[in-house]
């Protein structure tokens, strides 16, 4: 009986994805910890929805073809009914071929003795390649999200490289410190992580963050009176969120794989499938809203319509004192590592990424 309907269930499926156009997803890094969570999470339909058919295409360095064909033989092992295709290659001009969506998780990680602006340059080659690969073989309005560190710059180095492709259609993951804000706050207030609204992770994913509880809610009720603890959020919130990775690096010896994945299908579905009224952290290309250079990546409340549209939430109240303070320090550190890579930007050019692109997609896309 079980059997027969879980059949039942699987045919319906396959029946209703039968309705919807495949949707080609790249994926970088894809045989790594978290390219290996992200991965089966898709073939399920936790990113696109239970109807929405898909085609894998797995992009790995030359080293990592050989795990990657483990990987993909897992995926055919799974049996997944929305899984219409798996391809397996090295070279980026054919893994973005017509991609609709590309998860951006391979770069290079800091070796002993590296310095930050070392590991910085590194990604940024590494991903100017990228995003000249998607310029030449990915659709015009592929979603991009950059999960891989420094993400903020090396979406800006991507889309830098990828002219014809709007820089609205570049991401950089905050998902992962917007999940750990809520987290902390549930902990804290004893409250379902579901009942926490409107948190606010501002600027780089790094520990200059700034997670804003200014406009957060704790089951519909301002989250400032509800904790009531000014300095367990400034001294012990705020920093425990913007060094988390660290933590559970030195917690478990590795860095964060299975959160970072789920972060990455949170991001993708709610940006394709809507989130209603509820706010996300999004690190997107800077429009000079709240005050902040335009041209960088930064992480800023949004509502996501679906279909890859969003809105910046720009009707909030200004910052305090506090706020702004930290909103600006990340603000400088994104200034930072722009001018850091800006030897591989085209033309070595700060601005090198416009506001607007002749081949604009749409206003306000994903």
């Amino acid at each position: 009986m079980l059997r027969s309907s879980l059949q039942m269930a699987r045919r319906a499926m396959s029946s209703a994805a039968a309705e919807l156009p495949i949707k080609k997803v790249a994926v970088t890094g894809a045989a790594g910890s978290i390219g290996y969570a992200l991965l089966m999470r898709i073939s399920s339909g936790q990113m696109f929805g239970p109807n929405q058919p898909v085609e894998l295409q797995l992009i790995e360095t030359e080293v990592g073809m050989k795990p990657l064909k483990g990987v993909t033989m897992e995926i055919m092992d799974g049996a997944f009914p929305l899984v219409r295709k798996v391809t397996q290659t090295s070279d980026p001009n054919v893994g973005f071929g017509d991609a609709d969506v590309a998860v951006l998780v391979g770069g290079k990680p800091r070796g002993p003795g590296m310095e930050r602006s070392d590991l910085m340059s590194a990604n940024a080659a590494i991903f100017a390649e990228q995003g000249k690969a998607l310029n030449n073989s990915a659709k015009r309005d592929v979603s991009v999200l950059v999960v891989a560190n420094p993400a903020n710059t090396n979406a800006l180095v991507a889309s830098a490289h990828a002219s014809d492709i709007d820089p609205s259609r570049f991401k950089a993951m905050t998902r992962l410190d917007h999940n750990r804000a809520i987290a902390q706050v549930a902990g804290k207030t004893g409250a379902m992580a579901g009942d926490v609204k409107k948190v606010v992770i501002w600027g780089n994913h790094s520990a200059t963050q700034y997670p804003d509880l200014s406009n957060a809610l704790v089951e519909g009720k301002p989250a400032l009176d509800v904790i009531n603890d000014i300095k367990w959020i400034r001294e012990e919130f705020i920093p425990r969120v913007q060094k988390r990775g660290a933590e559970i690096i030195g917690a478990s010896g590795r860095s964060s794989a299975s959160s970072a994945a789920s972060a990455a299908i949170d991001h993708m579905r709610d940006l394709h499938l809507g989130s209603g009224d509820s706010w996300q952290s999004m690190a997107i290309h800077s429009d000079g809203s709240y005050g902040i250079d335009t041209g960088i990546w930064f992480s800023v409340p949004c509502l996501c319509r679906g279909d890859g549209v969003y809105e910046r939430i720009v009707d909030i109240p200004a910052p305090d004192e506090f706020s702004a303070a930290m909103i600006d320090a990340t603000r400088k550190e994104l200034l930072e590592e722009r001018d850091t890579v800006r030897h591989l930007l085209p033309g070595g050019d700060v601005q090198a990424v416009p506001k607007t692109r002749k081949k604009r997609a749409r206003k306000a896309a994903a």
